[in-house]
């Protein structure tokens, strides 16, 4: 069993991460960052990147996130690949130990372990995700102009994402497995107002039909939850909606959650109810969910965490005179 200790300890290794990771790095902080299960975060399934600023031409996912990396290293980051089993922010230096026994400690902690989008857990969803299946509109909605979309859900998120993609789209289908929407009123008034919108009650997906060879997703086969009844939707692209999970169990009675178990921050801050811990990403952001507001929102977790650190050692200062 190993010991890792530093001034800022970051775990997760998506954007928010790796940005937190370069500032805390390049003010000197020796970050260690602890890579999870999924290194890289949700842009390492995600193909086409085209809304990340600097970049003119469609990047990958992947690439992007690669390039994160070997920034926060050459700054200074020591990247872990580790899985963590067990948290103690009680007291300072925090502790997170990884599933081999290592012990990372930290004077600050920033969490950064993200979200992940609900599936419906078909296999043919599976098979299509990135080739006409998709989790996230306001990501993939604008290589659908001009083309057949169709949204799976029934609350803020499906409805949102529906009006998202009449931006671009013309032919908007929403499909619900019950007959009402959860969404919030005023959603809803503004979806059924819009000529583009088709609604769908009681239907659910039986099937994502591919049409072989790039052809990807053509077509949803849907079955009605009263009836039992198959049919058949042309579509040329589908976004489920049914919610997101933020990657939050292990904080869980550590640090203060919302009723959706983001973690919740002081308003334009990063800061949770720990004073040193910290969380950026998706993790503490139900609303935006973005590779760029990840990324902002990992800059903040370091300036705070930074600033924690002076504050800190001017008291010790202080103390010591």
């Amino acid at each position: 069993m190993t010991t890792h200790t530093t001034r800022m300890l970051i775990l997760g290794s998506g954007p928010a991460g790796l940005t937190a990771a370069i500032y805390g790095a390049r003010a000197g902080l020796k970050p260690i960052l602890v890579q999870g299960i999924q290194p890289g975060g949700q842009l390492m399934t995600t193909t086409d990147v085209e809304n990340y600023p600097g970049f003119a031409d469609v990047i990958q996912g992947p690439w992007l996130m690669e390039q994160m990396q070997k920034q926060a290293e050459h700054v200074g980051t020591q990247l872990m690949y580790d899985t963590i089993v067990e948290v103690d922010v009680s007291k300072r230096p925090f502790r997170l130990i990884g599933d081999g026994g290592d012990v990372y400690e930290g004077d600050t902690l920033v969490i950064a372990t993200g979200a992940q989008a609900k599936w419906l857990g078909l296999d043919s969803e599976e098979a299509l995700k990135g080739k006409g299946v998709s989790a996230c509109a306001t990501c993939d909605g604008f290589f659908y102009r001009g083309k057949k979309v169709a949204v799976i859900g029934g609350g803020n998120t499906a409805v949102e994402e529906a009006l998202y993609l009449t931006n671009h789209s013309p032919d908007v289908t929403i499909i619900h497995r019950r007959d009402h929407f959860r969404a919030e009123k005023i959603l809803q008034e503004r979806l059924f107002a819009h000529k583009n919108v088709t609604v769908l009650w009681n239907k659910e997906v039986a099937e994502f039909v591919d049409g072989g060879g790039t052809a990807g997703l053509i077509a949803l086969q849907l079955r009605d939850t009263v009836t039992g009844e198959l049919s058949r939707l042309d579509t040329d692209g589908g976004f489920v909606a049914i919610g997101h999970h933020p990657a939050t169990e292990l904080f869980r009675g550590h640090v203060e959650l919302d009723e959706d178990h983001y973690i919740k921050v002081e308003t334009g801050t990063t800061k949770t109810n720990v004073p040193g811990v910290f969380a950026c990403g998706d993790v503490m952001d139900k609303h935006y969910r973005q590779a760029v507001t990840a990324a902002g929102s990992g800059c903040m977790a370091a300036l705070d965490a930074e600033r924690f650190l002076a504050a800190e050692d001017f008291k010790l200062a202080e103390a010591a005179e």
